[in-house]
């Protein structure tokens, strides 16, 4: 799995008027049953990796047919990249929908909002619902209902090699965007590696505005935020470290030559996910010492905080679904402490479950890693049906800051005015 692109790459502005094709959120069917009464054929979408992570899933899937042999699951694998429009076009005709799809948390809000996905308050999908940790149970939730289960959860944090560190007489990791800095020209100097590569996509700049008190809007006082002081000083931070602290970026190809800088020794510092580790190690940095990969949470702003991203994926299930309680049942049992033990372990992916980090998991450095970073630093993107679309905007205006196009304010400005025509009723300020 990887999340190494904003949602922003393949979303396109959808009418938030659009009608749920299927049944109300009272509607009696969303009662449960006993389970060995419940019989029918469900279909899922698994966005999982076709070929190293999916093989887990239909492991679980099998084992939830024998458990429930009155249900059958039609399992299909949808491209990471695809499934949002595939979703959005059957769920709005009424027509292919599967019942339970695997979601990005990012998408949450937006499916809520259309009616496309089912609330599951009070269903037999939510179950020990404390054992979840808050801030993924908290991507799930919309306008004080919870339209998903968490699966699997992710965030961003600093990968770092740590002879590089060493070598440049760095003992920790840095703290702060100014350690951060700092630090990159000290390791230039002193190894000929980079301190950075700066990814350019505006997903990799929430770090940057969460730590310095910024964010993209304020839902409650129905205000645009991109463009206030916070953010200003934190696109003020991003420019300098692309200035002063980065390997020149390919804007072509960024994420790419990134990877294979950091993997390879030329780069000493990266903000990354958990879903570029098993890439990361294959590198000539890491390969014979996988213990020279270090991990450490995001650095810290002027707002004094660390702060990145949650990801991770939902399961959801689709609003017309014609059999909600064995999608009910079935989402309880993939997102089941057991299952999401089996997820870990096969795809070494970061459970949403307390009960799931168990020691066999947390013996993988990457989980027990970003585990960490998670419990510190994670918070949820701001709960907006159109936060898929701001991003595109941003990510516009952000590649014209860094290439020197635009000045900070300037394309602050023009990123708050395109988020007002997707804002209807915000005032920027």
């Amino acid at each position: 799995m990887r999340r190494g692109i904003s949602i922003a790459a393949a979303v396109t502005v959808v009418a938030l008027t659009a009608s749920a094709c299927g049944g109300s959120d009272d509607d009696s069917s969303s009662k449960p049953k006993d389970p060995k009464d419940v019989s029918g054929t469900i279909t899922y979408w698994d966005t999982s990796d076709a070929a190293t992570e999916a093989p887990t899933y239909k492991a679980l899937v099998k084992q939830f047919e024998a458990k429930y042999p009155k249900i059958k699951v039609n399992f299909q694998s949808i491209p990471f990249t695809d499934v949002e429009q595939k979703f959005k076009s059957a769920a709005k005709s009424g027509k292919g929908a599967p019942d339970v799809v695997r979601t990005d948390v990012g998408l949450m809000a937006e499916y809520a909002s259309l009616g496309y996905i089912a609330p599951l308050d009070g269903t037999a999908a939510l179950k020990d619902t404390s054992d979840f940790a808050a801030t993924p149970l908290n991507t799930a939730k919309y306008n004080g209902k919870t339209y998903g289960v968490p699966s699997v959860t992710d965030t961003l944090g600093l990968l770092y090699n740590k002879k590089l560190l060493k070598q440049a007489g760095i003992a920790t990791p840095p703290a702060t965007w100014d350690e951060f800095i700092a630090d990159a020209k000290t390791i230039k100097q002193k190894t000929g590696a980079y301190g950075t590569y700066v990814n350019p996509d505006s997903y990799f700049l929430l770090p940057l505005l969460y730590s310095n008190g910024a964010d993209m809007a304020d839902p409650s006082a129905k205000k645009i935020t991109i463009s206030d002081a916070a953010a200003v000083k934190a696109l003020t931070t991003a420019k300098q470290i692309n200035d002063q602290a980065s390997m020149k970026v390919d804007f072509a190809n960024a994420y790419q030559n990134m990877q294979a800088a950091f993997k390879n020794g030329k780069v000493a510092m990266l903000i990354q996910g958990p879903w570029s580790v098993s890439d990361t190690l294959s590198g000539s940095a890491f390969k014979s010492d996988q213990a020279n990969l270090g991990y450490a949470p995001v650095p810290a702003g002027a707002g004094g905080k660390a702060q990145a991203p949650t990801g991770g994926h939902n399961l959801a299930v689709y609003q017309g679904s014609s059999n909600l309680d064995a999608s009910y049942l079935f989402t309880q049992f993939m997102t089941s402490t057991e299952s999401q033990v089996a997820i870990a372990k096969g795809t070494g992916t970061l459970p949403t479950r307390q009960s799931a980090y168990t020691s066999e998991v947390t013996s993988d450095p990457k989980v027990a890693g970003f585990k960490a970073v998670l419990d510190k630093t994670a918070r949820p993107r701001v709960a907006l049906p159109q936060v898929g679309s701001l991003f595109t905007p941003l990510q516009q205006n952000y590649v014209k800051i860094l290439q020197g196009d635009e000045s900070v304010d300037k394309g602050l400005d023009a990123t708050a005015k395109e988020f007002q025509k997707l804002l209807p009723g915000y005032s920027i300020g």
